[in-house]
């Protein structure tokens, strides 16, 4: 058992480590700004240091006879120029500082921010939105910490205590030194101990803070659901039960706190009170003046401030250390899908559709569940593949894949010839538009959501989009027409306009290749046929995968594939298809009695 607490101390020293080297290349970035905030602190400490000596002389010039004294005009003008120095330079060095700490923040935040969007499918299927950002937002938090007061408020205060030291030797009695010396030994050893017994504390406060926030997101998030069950109260019961673990550290944390902050101040205050003896008793015996017992407990006064706040900020840097640990966890994430050291861009022949393939493809997403079984089919440059089955057939699987969101087990995808692993991913995605089933919006403006398709477009192509996805007039008729808020996934339009927005957004980007997952699938029959003819327009000269649920939509493709447990088990037109009398046949039938009973 110590054994493994002794590796997990050096674990997480080593953790720790890592976690400030990383911010070493932000620090670099800035290194004439870092010298001279550093060169300002030095400056600060220096006439801090110098006030208890002004302050002694001072106090012995005014404690003279009657007869011979004089007024230290010289010397109160210096204290006073002295005070403000140690502030001024203070703020100044915060105010050098200040972009160094911020563009660090920014900078780490966008890198983080990034590389979870460059994560694979697989991990934000598996994410907590709600945990992750408030991960993300006290990691931030945490390096600004960090930087500030690991340089301005450890290393000044370390240099404040050797100065202080340094003098006490020089001028007075090695005890001096000796008491200090124990007494920081003592305030030391008791912070570093106590303060890694309260890290546990501290580490689950941020675990159930994390859950807590990712429940409650996720339940504003499906505030319809909650409502269709009336699930408020149970809801707002596992949003307490979360806060109540969270209560119960939080309160241990603060208690371990005090009981710290008590035990500090009690070695602080016995090693004042014995300096004071000693330095009365030098008083006493004239070897020490009444200014420099002044000069004693002016440094005492000045050494107990930043060795107080130092156990504070040690506490606080651990605290940082641990918030920013799961911020860079996610930097550790390995990154499942990554471009090829090298990988060009897709080739693609300038104004001539691309021809995908599939060559005996495998593939699952987990060991024990393979979701596609020698997969091997092909779409002729411009033609229209449509691929039909039973939920859970793998047909969804089939578009995840060609926009290499996974990659296969085994087998071959290519686009004109070229395998998707061997070129970018961005070049790939670029080539590729895609009409999903569920359309999710961002919480802003019809016109934004239109014109992500090409953020560089003009506001006539995006009016054009609209009216090619016949969706222009609904949206002149709004209030506050294209820049009406469709709010949160786009729960303010009906499905049937989240999918007219979604053409439109496709027809924007231009792609060569398009993939319709059911793509009409939230429209009623009239709509469909609306949308229907406008999606073969635009399909034309372009290489079509088109995965579909109603039979009718896809009757006039080039070739059906027909899906059954992750293989396909019949290909060819709509006419052989049905002449087969097979599985094509019977879904036909099937969904043309379901349209007939509609009708009646």
């Amino acid at each position: 058992m110590p054994r493994n607490s002794a590796e997990t101390k050096k674990t997480d020293t080593h953790r720790n480590l890592k976690t400030i080297a990383s911010l070493l290349p932000y620090l670099w970035e800035f290194k004439t700004r870092v010298i001279l905030a550093l060169s300002l602190l030095i400056l600060a400490k220096l006439a801090n240091v110098s006030v208890p000596l002004v302050l002694k002389e001072i106090v012995d010039a005014l404690n003279q006879p009657q007869a011979v004294l004089v007024l230290p005009v010289f010397l109160l003008i210096g204290y006073g120029v002295l005070r403000l120095c140690s502030t001024l330079f203070g703020e100044l060095r915060d105010a050098v500082f200040a972009k160094v700490t911020q563009r660090a923040i920014r900078r780490i935040a966008t890198r983080v921010f990034a590389h979870l969007h460059a994560l694979s499918l697989r991990f934000h299927l598996e994410r907590q939105t709600g945990g992750v950002s408030r991960d993300i937002e006290r990691g931030t938090r945490g390096i600004s910490f960090l930087m500030n007061f690991m340089l301005f408020n450890i290393l000044p205060t370390l240099l404040e205590i050797i100065l202080v030291m340094a003098i006490l030797i020089k001028q007075y009695d090695m005890l001096f030194a000796v008491i200090i010396f124990i007494t920081l030994l003592a305030y030391i050893a008791l912070t570093l101990i106590v303060t890694e017994w309260r890290m546990i504390f501290r580490r689950t406060m941020n675990t159930m803070d994390s859950k807590a926030n990712t429940q409650a997101i996720d339940s504003l998030l499906n505030y319809e659901t909650v409502k269709y069950f009336g699930n408020e109260t149970w809801e707002s019961r596992r949003y307490d039960e979360h806060l109540q673990t969270w209560e119960k550290a939080a309160i241990r944390n603060q208690v371990s706190l005090a009981a710290l902050n008590s035990g500090q101040s009690a070695i602080i205050a016995i090693g004042m009170t014995l300096l004071m003896f000693l330095a009365a008793d030098h008083v006493m015996q004239g070897t020490m003046t009444i200014g420099d017992l002044v000069l004693v407990n002016a440094f005492l006064l000045q050494l107990y401030m930043p060795l107080h706040f130092l156990g504070f900020v040690y506490r606080e840097i651990k605290h940082s250390l641990a918030d920013m640990e799961r911020m860079f966890s996610l930097l550790d994430e390995n990154r499942e899908i990554q471009d090829k050291p090298g990988a060009g861009a897709l080739q693609l022949q300038d104004k001539k559709p691309a021809t995908i393939r599939f060559d005996h493809v495998n593939f699952s997403y987990d060991a024990n569940r393979q979701i596609l079984f020698d997969v091997s089919f092909e779409i002729p440059a411009g033609r229209n593949i449509a691929v039909v089955g039973h939920s859970g057939s793998g047909k969804s699987t089939l578009a995840r894949l060609l926009f290499r969101f996974y990659d296969v087990q085994s087998g071959v995808i290519t686009i004109d010839g070229q395998d998707i692993r061997d070129i970018t991913q961005q070049s790939l995605r670029a080539a590729i538009g895609i009409v999903p089933q569920d359309t999710v919006l961002f919480n802003d403006s019809i016109y934004y959501n239109i014109a992500y398709g090409r953020p560089g477009a003009t506001p006539e192509e995006v009016y054009a989009a609209a009216k090619s996805a016949h969706i222009h007039d609904f949206i002149d008729a709004l209030p506050d027409k294209y820049a009406t808020v469709v709010g949160e996934r786009g729960l303010k339009l009906s499905g049937g306009e989240k999918q007219r927005v979604a053409i439109a957004r496709t027809l924007l980007k231009n792609p060569a290749i398009l993939i319709f997952d059911e793509a009409t699938s939230a429209l009623d029959s009239h709509a469909e046929k609306q949308i229907q003819s406008e999606l073969k327009r635009i399909a034309q000269n372009r290489t079509t995968l088109t995965i579909a649920h109603r039979l009718s939509t896809i009757a006039d493709a080039d070739q059906i594939l027909v899906m059954d447990s992750g293989r396909i088990i019949e290909y060819g037109r709509h006419p052989q298809l049905l002449a087969a009398g097979q599985t094509y046949a019977r879904l036909w039938t099937l969904q043309q009695q379901e349209q007939q009973k509609q009708l009646h």
